[in-house]
C-alpha cells in the first residue's frame, strides 16, 4: 500500500500536527500532506513556539491555518497519524472505516506526543525531538 496522501492529526491543529506535517512534506514533497484537528482552533495561524522550533530544519509555517477533521479528509488519505491513543480511538469510532490505516505517530516506539499547548519553548522542543524520532519509524513504510 503507497501512503501517498496522509493526514496528520492533533487537537488544535496549532502546535503538533503542523510540525510532523511540516517535517513530513519537507521529506516527501511528492507526497500529499495535511493536518487537521479533532476540535481545532479553527482559523488560527501555528502557535509561535511551534514556528520557532522549526526555525533550525528551514522549515516556515507561518501560511498554515487550522482546520477541523471531517469526513472528507479521513476518506481521501491513505494515512492518519495521530498524536495519542485516544485520538486514534476517537477517529475510529467516528468513522470504523478508517480502522487499519489510523495510527499514532508514535507507534512503532509506542509513544503518545504530549500536548505542549500554552507550556513555555522547552516543551514544544521536547515534542519536536519526539515528533522527529517518532516520524523516522515510519521512514521505511511511507518512502
Amino acid at each position: 500500500m503507497a501512503f501517498d496522501n496522509i493526514l496528520v492529526v492533533c487537537v488544535g491543529n496549532i502546535c503538533r500536527s503542523p510540525i510532523a506535517a511540516a517535517l513530513l512534506m519537507k521529506q516527501y514533497p511528492q507526497k500529499h500532506i495535511d493536518s487537521a484537528g479533532l476540535s481545532a482552533v479553527i482559523g488560527n495561524p501555528v502557535d509561535l513556539n511551534s514556528q520557532e522550533v522549526m526555525t533550525p530544519y528551514d522549515i516556515d509555517m507561518s501560511a498554515h491555518i487550522a482546520k477541523q477533521i471531517d469526513e472528507e479528509l479521513v476518506i481521501t488519505a491513505d494515512l492518519i497519524l495521530t498524536m495519542s491513543t485516544s485520538q486514534t480511538k476517537w477517529i475510529e469510532s467516528r468513522w470504523p472505516h478508517c480502522r487499519g490505516k489510523t495510527f499514532r505517530v508514535g507507534h512503532w516506539i509506542d509513544r503518545d506526543i504530549v500536548d505542549p499547548y500554552q507550556h513555555d519553548k522547552s516543551v514544544f522542543e521536547t515534542v519536536k525531538k519526539d515528533i522527529v524520532e517518532s516520524l523516522e519509524q515510519w521512514d521505511d513504510k511511507i518512502a
